[in-house]
């Protein structure tokens, strides 16, 4: 009898054991995971490096029209000392983060709110069609007789280049609720707005994060085409004036700018994620 009771304790502190330490391998096999991928990225992007290097080092008119690692790298390292770098990227990094959050603000309440109303989302379908098939450029001469030259016309031009997507996701993501849990809250005697704001919403949560992650790209370009039509400084700026100037590998430069601030928005946006979605993290 005590046998028995001790070889039950001892099953159960064995399997309290277990599930304990399954938390921890998981996150090491993740870790382990993560790792292999960052070093195969790495070792890819090393390659690719190695050979652009390679290929335009005997071969001046290859490097004139391609440039080089070694010389992006310290264009790079001038601009960073002489401050221009980190004034570019600010400038460029501010206006893309307001016409990130003013596109998807409204974007996403549109969207969302067009749920409400199925006629509304019927009448108001082909104008944002048509709204979402206007070239972000073709708008830039209007954008800057409307707001000017300053900071705002380029907020704006960010902004269009974020509103439509952002609408269409969450509206998607709305539309796409399973009818059945509608229908059950229903039952329940939820009102049409607490199945909104308890059902809808947060079953939109994966549609509108897949939006905002598409619309960083989004809103940096509108920010980037801004600042080539009219700017006197930001990274769209230093592309163009280098471009203009045929120094190739300051455009690279700025570019390599342009990709770090586009992943650190992208990984900032994917912080959020996690935390108003934890569910997410187990996955």
């Amino acid at each position: 009898m005590t046998a028995d009771a001790d070889g039950g304790i001892g099953s159960a502190v064995r399997e309290a054991a277990d599930t304990v330490r399954l938390p921890a391998s998981r996150r090491w096999h993740r870790l382990r995971s993560v790792a292999v991928v960052v070093a195969t990225q790495a070792a890819l992007l090393a390659l690719l490096l190695g050979f652009w290097e390679h290929v335009t080092a005997g071969d001046k008119q290859a490097a004139f029209m391609f440039g080089s690692p070694s010389a992006i790298f310290a264009f790079l390292g001038q601009m960073a000392r002489d401050g221009s770098l980190w004034r570019d990227t600010y400038v460029t990094g501010l206006e893309t983060l307001l016409g990130f959050a003013v596109g998807n603000l409204f974007g996403t309440l549109i969207g969302l709110l067009l749920w409400y109303s199925r006629f509304v989302s019927r009448v108001v379908e082909p104008f944002v069609i048509a709204l979402g098939s206007i070239p972000i450029i073709a708008l830039a001469p209007i954008i800057i007789i409307w707001f000017g030259t300053g900071l705002v016309s380029k907020i704006a031009m960010s902004t269009l280049s974020v509103v439509i997507v952002a609408l269409v996701t969450s509206y998607k993501g709305a539309t796409g609720v399973d009818p059945d849990q509608i229908n059950l809250m229903r039952t329940l005697g939820a009102s049409k707005f607490q199945i909104f704001r308890k059902l809808i919403v947060p079953a939109s949560l994966t549609d509108i994060f897949a939006g905002l992650k598409l619309t960083v790209g989004f809103a940096l370009i509108g920010a980037i085409v801004g600042e080539f039509m009219s700017s006197s400084e930001g990274l769209g700026h230093a592309i163009f004036k280098a471009g203009s100037l045929y120094i190739i590998p300051k455009v690279f430069a700025s570019l390599v700018a342009t990709i770090t601030l586009a992943l650190l928005l992208t990984f900032v946006v994917g912080r959020i994620e996690r935390l108003l979605m934890p569910w997410r993290r187990i996955q």
